[in-house]
């Protein structure tokens, strides 16, 4: 089984979304992602960590609230946010780091 840093090396550009099955801005933001992930198709990967089953790797990464979105480019934190996104909101900090 891959690592989580193999996963974040393995693209180029890599979202992961720290979620929980319990929280409600995690649930609104999933369709968001599915959209972000149609426009976007082979040039990012996005990940889901439900934070319940991987605490410590949570804990690693300081993730205080569900949503937490993190972008990694190159596999090095490139940006994160807290809460939830709209769709124009997320390709412009998405296009502001494919250059």
């Amino acid at each position: 089984m891959a690592t989580f840093n193999d996963i974040i090396k393995q693209h180029p550009l890599v979202l992961v979304d720290f979620t929980a099955s319990w929280c409600g801005p995690c649930q609104v933001l999933a369709p968001i992602l599915k959209d972000v992930k149609a426009h976007y198709e082979e040039a990012l990967s996005i990940v889901k960590i439900d934070v319940d089953k991987n605490n410590a790797l949570a804990a690693n990464y300081k993730v205080q609230g569900v949503p937490t979105l993190i972008l990694f480019k190159d596999g090095v934190q490139v940006w994160r946010q807290s809460g939830v996104l709209q769709l124009a909101q997320l390709t412009a900090v998405i296009d502001s780091h494919r250059k």
